[in-house]
């Protein structure tokens, strides 16, 4: 298989071939104060929103850097991710490349037969190791927002989600696959001044350059080096707020796809997932804002055994 084959992509392109078309507190230090009073709301936002399972959004956006403020207002928790295809390849090329490939695959995984679905992925066209996965939200919680900011290329798009449902669909099954196109012209936009730098490396993992204090926050999110993990997937990086109860076991479980019971509703008692920022390649940085209370959170990756590949790191925010 390709190096670049990302398998819930795949998921993707059976859906569209299926388819017929205010207590305030005193800060801990004047550098902190400093660092807030700079902090200000992104201008010129790319507004989507999900209900149920859809992307509610504009169908062409200007090329450059782009904030797009995603509304989750369903009841499941969702992520966006866009998905730069080659040049001429639309959804229309799926549908007697890809889909067949991709039913033949998933229908050996359904019945237990995990490598032949895998090597059956080997018959995918040249093509496809071509799309380029190009940013988008972290896992975002139901009845909230993650605000993002990528660079995008000019081309032809879609805009994804493969959580999957309780019943095991996945939500690009569901409707949650949009094409967007991205046009020559540039934007003009700039990219947020930010308070936390992040390096994000498959080898090294989540390493960040200062404290994570409360309050609102802009973490940029440089993508150092890029691999396929076991189940296909590239690293990413999601922010996740952990009440007493969570279990971090259960959440490294959860993040795995490939675990029967990964990344599907519910997700595990006691966690909330508040933004990020999804795949990119190597060399990228992406941006996202929080808003932290005092608590205990993680940064983790959607891969399996993050813990031991030093993408899951927990901190703690304090009072």
């Amino acid at each position: 298989m390709k190096s670049k084959i990302l398998l819930p992509i795949l998921i993707l392109f059976l859906v569209l071939a299926c388819k017929n078309d205010n207590k305030k507190t005193e800060p801990a230090s004047e550098e902190i104060v400093e660092v807030e009073k700079n902090i200000q709301e992104p201008s010129n936002v790319i507004e989507i929103v999900t209900r149920s399972m859809e992307f509610q959004s504009v169908d062409t956006i200007p090329s450059g850097w782009n904030t797009f403020k995603y509304r989750n207002l369903s009841n499941e928790t969702h992520f966006f991710l866009l998905d730069k295809y080659p040049e001429g390849k639309t959804v229309e090329n799926t549908l007697t490349d890809v889909a067949p490939v991709f039913e033949e695959g998933m229908d050996l995984i359904n019945e237990g037969k995990s490598e032949e679905g895998f090597a059956a992925f080997g018959k995918l066209p040249e093509w496809f190791g071509k799309i380029v996965f190009s940013g988008g939200s972290g896992l975002i919680a139901p009845k909230h927002t993650a605000t993002t900011t990528v660079k995008l290329d000019p081309g032809y798009y879609i805009m994804e989600c493969y959580v999957k449902m309780p019943n095991g669909k996945f939500h690009t099954m569901m409707g949650m696959a949009k094409p967007i196109i991205v046009l020559e012209e540039d934007s003009g936009n700039e990219p947020p001044e930010p308070t936390i730098n992040i390096t994000l490396s498959g080898e090294e993992g989540i390493s960040y350059d200062k404290a994570i204090t409360k309050g609102k926050q802009i973490f940029s999110v440089f993508v150092k080096d890029q691999k396929p993990h076991e189940n296909f997937i590239w690293h990413d990086i999601n922010l996740v707020k952990l009440e007493g109860h969570a279990s971090e076991e259960a959440l490294e479980a959860w993040m795995n796809w490939a675990d029967p019971k990964g990344l599907i509703t519910p997700v595990p008692s006691g966690v909330t997932f508040l933004g990020g920022v999804n795949d990119m390649p190597a060399g990228r940085t992406g941006y996202f804002y929080a808003d932290l209370k005092p608590g205990k959170y993680a940064f983790i990756s959607e891969v399996p055994n993050s813990k031991s590949k030093g993408l899951f790191k927990v901190f703690e925010i304090l009072d």
